[in-house]
């Protein structure tokens, strides 16, 4: 069973575009430092899963393009890196701390941006457009992603 993912990138740190130009069009999604994110990530998401690839902390947040989830988890290497951002020194490599999915873009599109997410009366049920949620990872219902890619003119699969 195909499930459907919210997932968030500052595009200072990894957008659209530099997904595109990665091999393959791949980008291991580091820097997960929420447990519940993580949870999603290690627990429920499987290769397959379709993303909405979402562009925050930017002058216009939105949804850019379509992507599918690429790999199983695994450690994320950020956690042992002392020149990271994203180091943990309470991560021991035997028991990492923080995982990862590898996540392949497959088609960008126009920005559907935050303001017309809210807007849109059929998307009022995204788990990311509920007050107070600021996780970087959400899952996305089935209508909800027909919904978003009927807006975005995009085929509705990852």
């Amino acid at each position: 069973m195909t499930r459907y993912w919210l997932m968030k990138a500052e595009p200072a740190e990894v957008s659209v575009d530099d997904a595109l130009a990665a091999p393959n069009a791949t980008v291991a999604w580091t820097g997960v430092r929420n447990y519940q994110a993580r949870n999603f990530m290690r627990d429920a998401m499987r290769i397959g899963d379709g993303v909405l690839f979402y562009h925050s902390s930017c002058a216009e947040p939105g949804i850019v393009g379509l992507a599918r989830v690429a790999s199983d988890t695994y450690p994320d290497p950020t956690q042992f890196d002392a020149g990271s951002p994203y180091y943990d020194p309470k991560s021991p490599p035997d028991k990492p701390r923080w995982q990862l999915v590898d996540v392949q873009v497959t088609h960008q599109t126009h920005n559907l941006t935050l303001a017309e997410l809210r807007a849109d009366p059929d998307l009022q049920g995204l788990a990311m457009l509920k007050r107070g949620n600021r996780l970087s990872i959400t899952p996305v219902e089935a209508q909800d992603w027909r919904t978003v890619c009927a807006r975005l003119g995009a085929p509705d699969a990852a």
